[in-house]
């Protein structure tokens, strides 16, 4: 069958970048309990071993950077802070007053835009108008560096791909830009005043309004169109719209935000901004950063999380300020290459494919990983806290428990012996040990197993993404991950990158993975009425891609937060994954 636009092909990058960070989206929380009342003044002081991906909120998607952008930038929508996992995942209104419902027929969303929210112009306080929201979505797909997780509005917003492929054939100049964005309009974005815009889809999608909670969706102040999407001088010109503000940074040293007075406290029901200044210092290694929290010199974690070993004396010392919350993604599957005809093509029978997903000791990778009270064995495309999440296994029973005999039986009824398999795997943490557990585990099946190790700067920018190198066979079966990029209803954003091929390659779809039968169930999912609904068809393109066995999933990870004794009301801020430096307040 031919494919809705909906689920049109678009290489989202950095949604994989996400994994690596050890993001998360949902689960269980608590810790810092504040003693009294909440005490403004302090410096927050963060610790990160890298920089931001991007300052510019439009192009960032690397989950850590949201805790940047909810400190500087405003959203249409967003969540409020919360360790309770429903709360935290409820939709709520930021710089729109309310979050909109969808008209009679599911493609008309009206936005109204709350009063008293501004941005922290060069020449002034200025109000946020609808203009700006329309500016945001417009750069998404500017021709410098075009949004990673742009693709879902593109193909989404009703004459948003034509105005994107207008825009690809423009220079990629500041000048030239600013003059195709001024002088073009996206059909289905109108604003008939200032305090309203419209947004008209191309189909029904239920989980228009999560896209909305995105730095993707930003409102965007016209001062951006000077200069070239996230440069060094949008950078250091940077205009903020939150309750602070950047007052320095040294790339991959430091970064300080101050308080931006231009902020109006009583336009925004999200952020209470206890602290006077946020600082973030980077080049910390995790054992480091550790220490420093411990000994109180430093607050909370950017892109770092307790190592495995971290966790087991913080769990033996009943730590509160220790907490975990879980992943909505699944941090360790293993693609097939069914693209290679390796081993006489035994990768492209599903007998094959269906016998390893028998022989892997799921159980003995999540013991890698920290134990159960950080890991979980999953059995699906879809990890705990997504709408559409259900425990099931197609393969063996749903403890993740090993059947070597099993896999025996299937390969031999395939006809497939001596089957040998490469490997890669990223050299950084704890991936060398998942993959000599996996190693074993496929071995105990008589599967013989060749591991190479892969640098993790290469491993998705240049070998996995190289797509010569699933066609020549340089590799059999690979690790990766993948988190959602953004919660509750975020199933698409986990099967349309991954699990659709409509004849254009996507980026972290290996093999052009596609199953008719999913893509009809995700289009019904997409146009349910209630979550519910949803939830169901979301449940049951799961059973259907997986029937099909193009991965093994393995394992979910649960995100590990970590601060000091003097951060006050850590709470998650949902898109973080981790404490909202927004509203902690510090004891002194």
């Amino acid at each position: 069958m031919a494919r809705k636009k909906i689920l049109s092909s678009v290489a989202l990058g950095a949604a994989a970048m996400l994994v690596l960070s050890g993001c998360a989206t949902g689960g269980s929380g608590g810790g810092g309990e504040a003693g009294g009342e909440p005490q403004s003044g302090g410096t927050l002081k963060v610790l990160a071993n890298g920089d931001v991906d991007r300052l510019d909120p439009q192009l960032t998607a690397y989950v850590p950077v949201n805790s940047v952008v909810r400190s500087l930038s405003r959203s249409i929508l967003s969540y409020e802070t919360s360790n309770d996992v429903d709360e935290r995942i409820a939709l709520t209104g930021d710089i729109a007053e309310e979050v909109p419902t969808a008209s009679e027929d599911g493609l008309t969303y009206e936005i109204k835009i709350r009063d008293g929210v501004t941005w922290d112009a060069p020449d002034g306080a200025r109000p946020i108008v609808a203009g700006d929201v329309a500016r945001g979505i417009e750069r998404i797909c500017n021709p410098h560096i075009g949004a990673a997780l742009g693709g879902y509005f593109i193909s989404l917003i009703d004459g948003m791909s034509e105005y994107c492929e207008g825009f690809a054939k423009v220079p990629a100049e500041a000048a030239a830009m600013k003059e195709y964005v001024e002088s073009n309009d996206i059909k289905g974005i109108a604003t008939p005043d200032d305090q309203t815009v419209v947004f008209t889809l191309v189909e029904p999608a239920s989980d228009f309004t999560s896209m909305l909670s995105l730095p993707t969706a930003n409102p965007a102040p016209i001062e951006v169109l000077e200069y070239l999407p996230d440069s060094p001088e949008y950078r250091s010109n940077f205009v903020s719209s939150g309750p602070y503000k950047v007052a320095s940074y040294t790339p991959d040293v430091k970064w300080e935000f101050v308080r931006n007075e231009s902020w109006k406290a009583d336009s925004d029901p999200l952020r209470k901004a206890n602290v006077d200044k946020i600082q973030m210092t980077m080049g910390v290694e995790g054992d480091a950063a550790m220490q420093q929290l411990q000994a109180g010199s430093a607050d909370m974690l950017f892109d770092l999380s307790p190592s495995p070993a971290n966790i087991q004396q913080l769990q033996a010392a009943n730590d509160k300020k220790f907490t975990t919350m879980e992943n909505g993604g699944i941090d360790q599957f293993m693609w097939f290459n069914t693209a290679t005809t390796n081993n006489d093509s035994a990768l492209q029978k599903l007998e094959v494919r269906q016998a390893i997903q028998y022989a892997i000791d799921k159980q003995a990778v999540v013991q890698v990983m920290g134990g159960e009270d950080i890991a979980s064995v999953t059995n699906g495309i879809f990890g705990p806290g997504i709408n559409g999440y259900e425990e099931f296994s197609l393969y063996g029973d749903k403890s993740g428990k090993a059947d070597p005999e099993k896999a025996k039986e299937l390969l031999k009824a395939a006809g497939v012996e001596n089957l040998t398999l490469k490997f890669p795997y990223r050299n950084v943490g704890t991936q060398p040990d998942i993959a000599q557990t996996i190693q074993s585990s496929l071995e105990a099946a008589g599967i013989t197993v060749e591991l190479f190790p892969v640098p993790p700067t290469d491993y998705y920018a240049n070998f996995m993404t190289n797509r010569e190198n699933a066609s020549t066979g340089e590799w059999d079966v690979a690790l990766v991950g993948w988190s959602p990029d953004w919660v509750g209803g975020a199933a698409r954003s986990v099967f349309q990158p991954q699990f659709t091929f409509d004849g254009t390659p996507q980026s972290y779809n290996y093999v052009d993975f596609n199953n008719d039968k999913a893509n009809e169930l995700a289009d019904q999912a997409l146009a349910a009425a209630t979550p519910e609904e949803a939830g169901k068809l979301w449940h049951e393109v799961d059973k259907t891609v997986m029937e099909d066995s193009p991965i093994v999933s393995i394992v979910s990870r649960k995100k590990a937060n970590y601060h000091s004794d003097r951060v006050q009301d850590f709470a998650i801020y949902a898109l973080a994954q981790n404490g909202d430096w927004t509203n902690v307040w510090l004891k002194q």
